[in-house]
């Protein structure tokens, strides 16, 4: 950042007071120009014993499998922008939201939330950002086409839970090299 966003002035590099970190401060007026994590939130959609997967129709990982979800909006819950990324990417519908699996990715500055759901009256289509949606079941998972390795390390952990019919909210730090293929 070289311009306040506010007054157009330069900006420096300070630590503010009461700060223990350097900012970005305006020489002119002063303001403070936070810079926090991205806050990314999505689903993993079930229907019946489905999973709803989408084909990514961007980068990065163009053409490959990943569960509905996108970075968080200003004035939104988490649960609001994961059921909002799930009706972009799947045109789907989300029910009955429950809480279900936090990535803390502190290399990368980000914050990964899903939730699991199901999809109203089981309809779902293409959004804009996939090229394809699909229900699979358990055995017929792309696992060699899985976009991100935190969306296989879900996965897993979802059918296993799926198994015992418990579903808690766990919570994990990825750390830079992270590869649990």
């Amino acid at each position: 950042m070289n311009y306040c966003p506010s007054c157009g002035d330069r900006v420096a590099l300070r630590v503010p007071p009461g700060d223990d970190r350097e900012r970005h401060v305006c020489v002119a007026c002063g303001d403070i120009h936070y810079h926090n994590p991205k806050i990314i939130v999505g689903c993993l959609p079930t229907e019946g014993q489905r999973i709803l997967l989408c084909k990514r129709a961007i980068e990065p990982r163009y053409g490959l499998w990943t569960l509905p979800a996108g970075f968080m909006e200003n004035g939104e819950t988490t649960a609001d922008g994961a059921a909002r990324e799930t009706w972009e990417e799947a045109a789907a519908v989300a029910t009955g939201l429950s809480l279900y699996r936090i990535f803390d990715v502190p290399h990368i500055s980000q914050v990964y939330i899903f939730y699991r759901c199901g999809i109203e009256a089981g309809r779902f289509g293409v959004g804009p950002e996939s090229l394809e949606t699909q229900l699979f079941t358990a055995d017929e998972l792309p696992w060699d086409a899985l976009a991100f390795p935190v969306v296989r390390e879900l996965l897993l952990e979802f059918l296993d839970d799926r198994k015992r019919d418990n579903y808690p909210v766990r919570h994990s730090v990825i750390s830079r090299g992270y590869d649990r293929r």
